[in-house]
């Protein structure tokens, strides 16, 4: 293969930065992206802050106790006693959440049953220092576990969604205005598919940053430091995922759209696009408590950024696991880009009927 001249090559590059700058100056000068932008950000803002005061409200504990206990765990404050006839109830009320903790007869006092933590409040709050038997090893909240699943994949989907559906929307734009048809003849069509990539890429890490910053200062002004500190790398990991991700599907994207030559057939080419998209989304909804499926997802390319992250931040993810998801996701990404490169070139000046998959490949 002969090396471009260092010219050319310098030309490309000024191309790709060209349209990536067009790409970044069109949605900053638009107004329904950045109103956009900005409700998304105050949800977020809102979202952190009602979650933060709502778990620092005081709600009674659910406590069992047996007739021996009671009269002890009801002097104290905002506890919610439930009697029980011996311990064996008593543990299975704590084994099915019915109850936070509870509190039977020991020897010579009292003992604490606590699923996976015990009640800093109840122990303290006893007049002797009780024995402590956990009955379960000690795991990630089951509210904060679901809250963070969501949130990691609310961002994906919105994120993908609507950079997404611009890439496409543009590509086509071009088509049917016959604009791209001048700039494929000032520049490869590859330098274009970068400049778009790259562009939107640019715009959609900015939100990332923008949300991650929302949520750090929520975060600090309703105190939950612990969680602030527990979710500092996932979100590290949930960035680089997110970056590759995005790339991936940005070039599928477009390719998708320069099959058609109508803004109403985008739908019809893109819709695969979509459900990789919103999969991860659901998925992690109905079985972020699943340890397998998660598993699964995090070294699938389209579901690695939102269930990866989620592994990390609840502590079921060795150290090599994301590292060797990160190849995957690099090796799809590179692929994605190579396949969607050849299709769009080979598809952006064809106008009329949809260009068929096999077409597309084979130019």
């Amino acid at each position: 293969m002969i090396p471009r001249p260092a010219s050319e090559s310098t030309a490309t590059a000024q191309a790709v930065w060209l349209v990536a700058e067009r790409e970044i100056g069109s949605k900053l000068r638009s107004k329904a992206f950045m109103i956009s932008t900005g409700i998304l950000l105050l949800i977020a803002l809102a979202g952190v802050l009602i979650g933060g005061f709502a778990s620092a409200s005081p709600t009674p504990d659910a406590v069992a106790a047996t007739a021996q206990t009671a009269s002890a765990v009801e002097a104290l404050p905002n506890v919610e006693v439930t009697e029980v006839a011996d311990r064996d109830a008593a543990e299975q009320l704590v084994l099915t959440d019915e109850v936070i903790a509870a509190v039977v007869p020991g020897d010579g006092g009292v003992v604490i049953l606590a699923k996976e933590n015990a009640p800093t409040s109840l122990v303290m709050g006893l007049s002797q220092t009780p024995a402590v038997e956990i009955l379960r090893p000690a795991g990630t909240d089951p509210f904060v576990r679901y809250l963070v699943a969501i949130g990691f994949g609310i961002v994906f989907l919105m994120a993908a969604s609507t950079f997404g559906g611009t890439i496409a929307q543009s590509v086509v734009e071009e088509k049917q205005t016959r604009v791209v048809e001048l700039l494929i003849s000032a520049i490869p069509a590859r330098a274009l598919l970068a400049g778009k990539v790259i562009g939107n890429t640019v715009l959609a890490m900015a939100q990332i940053v923008l949300l991650v910053a929302i949520a750090v200062i929520g975060l600090i002004v309703t105190g939950q430091n612990a969680l602030l500190a527990g979710i500092g790398a996932p979100v590290l990991w949930f960035a680089v995922f997110f970056l590759l991700g995005f790339v991936l599907l940005a070039a599928l994207y477009a390719a998708a759209a320069a099959m058609v030559s109508r803004q109403e057939d985008i739908g019809s080419t893109t819709m695969p696009l979509m459900m990789l998209v919103m999969a991860p989304y659901f998925l992690v909804i109905f079985f972020n408590d699943n340890d397998l499926v998660l598993t699964i997802m995090s070294y699938v390319p389209f579901s690695a950024p939102v269930a990866m992250p989620v592994r990390l931040f609840v502590g079921e993810a060795q150290w090599w696991e994301p590292l060797l998801s990160l190849v995957i996701l690099v090796v799809t990404c590179l692929g994605a880009i190579l396949v969607g490169a050849k299709i769009y070139e080979n598809s952006l000046l064809r106008m009329g009927a949809r260009v068929k998959l096999a077409d597309a490949l084979r130019g």
